[in-house]
């Protein structure tokens, strides 16, 4: 059981670095893309032509925007259950389906990227990554939950 939630509190503050991770990334392409600036891509990929695209905004709102706020939705869950462990259950699971929503959509912008746009942007990549890392560790903690139960 102790190391039950020693295993959990890693997990937890891994989920917490790749929320930062992401939520860096996506500010800096939300940044670009309202600033109408140029992305630092380095020669790698084509980070202009996916963020000029229009997949790159929904409803008017940038795709990178939409990814922050998932960040910190995630960032604030971790926060809640560490500060209200009776709430620990709740902000697992919204931690899981913010996940997999955002999980979801990276695989559907990946694929945009790759076979619509044919080409791809790295800082997405990153983020894309990310959030998959955070949806595998989010449901690795619920299966914790569930197995506790």
């Amino acid at each position: 059981m102790a190391s039950d939630v020693g295993t959990n509190r890693r997990m937890a503050w891994v989920v917490v670095i790749f929320a930062v991770l992401g939520l860096a990334v996506s500010l800096y392409l939300t940044w670009i893309k309202l600033a109408n600036a140029t992305v630092a891509c380095a020669g790698v990929g084509n980070c202009e032509a996916v963020n000029n695209s229009s997949y790159s905004t929904l409803a008017g709102i940038p795709i990178a925007l939409l990814g922050a706020a998932a960040y910190l939705t995630i960032l604030g869950l971790m926060a809640l259950e560490a500060l209200r462990p009776g709430s620990a259950e709740v902000a697992r699971l919204a931690s899981f389906g913010t996940a997999l929503a955002g999980t979801l959509y990276s695989a559907y912008l990946t694929y945009i990227e790759l076979f619509v746009l044919h080409e791809v942007c790295p800082y997405c990549v990153i983020s894309a990554v990310c959030v998959t890392i955070i949806f595998i560790l989010s449901a690795l903690r619920l299966r914790g939950i569930t197995a506790q139960a």
